[in-house]
């Protein structure tokens, strides 16, 4: 990734690009991108060609076996449109199956299979140490705490920011 330009790198004549490098929408697309990379980094070939997006919503079947796609959705905050093709391509990967609704004979629900469930128990501790790699450096605190406070700020930020969101607040 290209460095951003200190002050005195640009041409005396060009726009200044300072303003851009301290806006929070910049800062979280690159804070984005750099947790993508270490959750790969991390996970490597252990991890099967997850994304992100594909093992918390593997971590929220386990979390709630027997959901439909659209409360899976909501448990992530992720759109209940898109999440049918995350939903796709773990069953094709062999870690997760989908069921009729013994309540509901025409909801689908999903379950892990024994493959999501070594995966995740294989993953999960990589994962954790990518996150605390991404947080490392803002304090003290340990990062091993939900009361972190980077986690504190960003769960904060997502919240009075999803109030007008479909994908909703995360608790």
């Amino acid at each position: 990734m290209e460095r951003e330009p200190a002050a005195g790198d640009r041409a005396s004549s060009g726009p200044s690009l300072n303003d851009v490098y301290d806006m929070p929408g910049h800062l979280l697309r690159r804070m984005q991108q750099i947790a993508v990379s270490t959750f790969h980094d991390a996970v490597g070939d252990a991890g099967q060609g997850i994304t992100p997006v594909q093992y918390a919503c593997l971590r929220a079947v386990a979390a709630y076996p027997g959901e439909d796609q659209v409360r899976l959705a909501g448990v992530i905050a992720y759109d209940k449109t898109t999440i049918g093709g995350v939903i796709d391509r773990l069953i094709q990967k062999g870690f997760l199956k989908r069921t009729v609704s013994e309540k509901d004979r025409r909801a689908r629900v999903v379950h892990l299979t024994d493959t999501g469930r070594d995966l995740l128990a294989r993953i999960t501790p990589l994962v954790t140490q990518a996150q605390n790699q991404m947080l490392s450096g803002l304090s003290d605190q340990s990062t091993d705490s939900p009361d972190h406070q980077g986690v504190s700020f960003f769960r904060a930020s997502a919240n009075s920011l999803s109030a007008a969101s479909p994908c909703g607040v995360m608790t």
